[in-house]
């Protein structure tokens, strides 16, 4: 039987964490009268993690889990669990048992209202003030100002997902942050609620000011995305242009002289043959982008309903 819900945790060496998270989120969700599943992605964890996941999911046909043979980061495991999970709707959250499971029940409320996307905010965070809550603060500004969907907390792993719109979503890099701005392309409802966070019990975090590039650089990639998905054609366009206005010049200057002294200058000349050239493939790059986006986009409606979903309940990945 498909469950209602599924919850999605990337582990990564959460060895003393794991038991106690397995319980709350069972304590948390078996009161809500829902079928559920728990899928554990464990991130190539270098201690006791995989071992204790597998004994859970052996002694739980509700666990499933997900094995990496060497650590790939968070966002590839959490799309390897996303990929995974059959519920209806998709709960992801952290495995340092920071996010409180008790705080699912609101999240699903949430989408039962109508919402598609519903994220937690922490409120009242237990991290360190100057490596951790002061750069999440300038980060989140910053994506909000960027992508224009108002989060206030981006990286709150704690978030619910209609499956239907999360599956469709690529994930990669540090994009696990930035689902809600992808997803705006889609023009879903999107809501926020607060949600209780714990300080670290076990372990130690794997966060830290070393992923502030990584960020910077996928905000970038957001923005063009968002913005220029389905008008390539305009994109490309806008890039073409300073190689058109380079190509002038270089043929303003090339007519000028030879009018001038009747001599032509190679290096201007072929400069401008060079970025006119550019500008050419650049237009009809976009023009490709254009007729791949609808072809796509019809495909898209043709075939829409006719996918297998096919379940595996233990997968290991290279």
């Amino acid at each position: 039987m498909t469950p209602e819900l599924s919850i999605v945790v990337p582990l990564y060496n959460e060895e003393d964490s794991l038991r106690p998270l397995y319980e709350a989120i069972t304590r948390a969700v078996a009161p809500l009268g829902i079928s559920f599943e728990i899928v554990f992605v464990d991130d190539g964890s270098r201690d006791g993690t995989v071992s204790i996941a597998d004994e859970i999911a052996r002694s739980d046909p509700r666990v499933c889990l997900v094995k990496f043979r060497r650590n790939y980061g968070q966002t590839p495991a959490m799309a390897a669990g996303i990929a995974q999970a059959s519920g209806d709707v998709i709960v992801t959250m952290d495995g340092d048992l920071q996010n409180d499971p008790a705080d699912i029940g609101a999240l699903l409320s949430k989408i039962d209202a109508g919402n598609d996307i519903v994220v937690g905010w922490r409120f009242d965070r237990q991290d360190k003030l100057v490596s951790r809550k002061i750069p999440s603060r300038i980060a989140n500004a910053l994506i909000a100002k960027v992508t224009g969907v108002p989060i206030k907390d981006n990286g709150c792993s704690l978030k619910a997902y209609r499956a239907t719109l999360i599956k469709k979503i690529p994930l990669y890099s540090e994009m696990h942050r930035f689902i809600p701005a992808m997803a705006s392309i889609a023009g879903p409802k999107i809501a926020e609620i607060k949600v209780q966070h714990h300080a670290r019990q076990f372990g130690k975090s794997k966060y830290g000011l070393s992923r502030i590039y990584k960020v910077l650089l996928d905000l970038m990639v957001i923005k063009t995305v968002a913005s220029f998905t389905a008008r390539p054609m305009l994109w490309f366009g806008m890039l073409s242009v300073p190689m058109l206005v380079g190509a002038a010049l270089a043929f303003a200057c090339t007519v000028v002289q030879f009018a001038s002294s009747g001599t032509l200058s190679l290096p201007i000349a072929g400069s401008g043959v060079i970025f006119l050239s550019s500008a050419i493939i650049l237009m009809g790059s976009g023009a490709l982008g254009e007729l791949v986006y609808k072809l796509g986009d019809m495909r898209e409606h043709e075939f829409s309903g006719l996918t297998q979903h096919i379940r595996v309940r233990s997968l290991i990945i290279q």
